[in-house]
């Protein structure tokens, strides 16, 4: 049965691997651990990254959507008082 790796152990080989330039084969055999393993490990970073992101980026357009929103009703009620004031001059202008 293989030895149980701590988590940090794990993020910081993933951290090697995919940041260092040199071959997973070569950090695995530096960390005496089995290529397979470290490939897994990445992959499970990669996917714990990837739903991260979506959840981050989904909150994030929200966000943005609830800030335009206020911004174009803000653009709009600046729109209809320059169109009163607009008419206002121009039937006082004679």
């Amino acid at each position: 049965m293989g030895r149980v790796c701590k988590a940090e152990f794990r993020d910081e080989a993933v951290c090697l691997a995919l940041s260092s330039g040199l071959s997973r084969e070569c950090i695995a055999q530096d960390l005496r651990i089995g290529p397979s393993t470290l490939k897994t490990w990445i992959c499970d970073r990669q996917k714990h990254d990837t739903v991260v992101t979506d959840a981050t980026d989904h909150t994030a357009l929200l966000r943005e959507n609830e800030r335009l929103r206020r911004e174009n009703l803000l653009l709009k009620e600046e729109r209809e008082l320059l169109k009163k004031a607009t008419q206002f001059f121009a039937s006082h202008r004679s």
